[in-house]
């Protein structure tokens, strides 16, 4: 079985489209997304209804959440969530209120079985919680108990921190699979994941996708977007708005 695991397109449909165009040319079998589809980019609606279009399995993200009640204390930094609300507040008004509803219907994690001897633990940032931030520099103890515990699983995949990486750790692998529109990595391309997976084996591989990243901040400045000149520079350097 060969699946495709993207993420965190964050309303970059420019970005999405690119990887929907690699995705096809490797002959994937299923295609998984894990959560953040609309908020923070300029076309929130076009992103959510590609993602709707592909009979994908499709869990929820912090910035789904976002979306449906906005950013609240505690969330970010407090000095950005008034912005962040207004960016919400602009996202929201671009969908309808069937879409809002199915981004909040949508369940927090997927276990997929792609051998007799292999399964995946699939979730947006831990098993446990939307928000958590768990980066690949924490300790392998740390790692392992954060977000590989929950599930008796092989390979355990997550997204979140728009930071790509594939690690072993008790002979199981760990995968975070980047971001489709806001990488934070220093490269401006688009991120997804590939697992390919046969009897006892398997294979991970992180693709990278470049996309016409002017055009997107062109659509920034033309749509009206709230934050757009940071937003702008977050895709051109591929660097967190966070300052992380």
């Amino acid at each position: 079985m060969k699946i495709a695991f993207l993420s965190d397109i964050h309303g970059n449909a420019v970005a999405l489209e690119a990887v929907l165009d690699d995705i096809q040319k490797q002959k994937v079998d299923r295609i998984c997304v894990l959560g953040d589809i609309s908020y923070r980019g300029p076309e929130p609606k076009r992103a959510l209804d590609m993602v709707r279009a592909l009979g994908a399995s499709v869990i929820k993200g912090n910035a789904d959440e976002w979306t449906v009640r906005g950013v609240r204390a505690g969330e970010v930094p407090e000095t950005m969530r008034e912005m962040m609300n207004r960016e919400q507040q602009w996202t929201r008004a671009g969908l309808t209120d069937e879409d809002v509803a199915w981004l909040d219907a949508l369940p927090s994690e997927l276990v997929v079985s792609v051998s007799p001897t292999q399964s995946i633990h699939a979730f947006h940032a831990t098993p446990d919680s939307l928000f958590e931030i768990v980066l690949p520099d924490k300790p392998t103890d740390e790692l392992r108990d954060k977000q590989m515990s929950a599930h008796d699983a092989s390979i355990y995949i997550y997204a979140h921190i728009h930071l790509p990486f594939v690690r072993y750790i008790g002979g199981k692998c760990l995968v975070n699979i980047g971001s489709v529109g806001l990488p934070f990595d220093g490269l401006p391309q688009a991120s997804y994941a590939i697992v390919q997976a046969e009897a006892n084996r398997h294979r991970v591989s992180i693709e990278r996708v470049a996309y016409d990243v002017e055009r997107v901040a062109k659509q920034y400045e033309e749509s009206g977007y709230p934050n757009a000149e940071t937003m702008i520079r977050v895709i051109r350097n591929a660097t967190s708005p966070f300052g992380k």
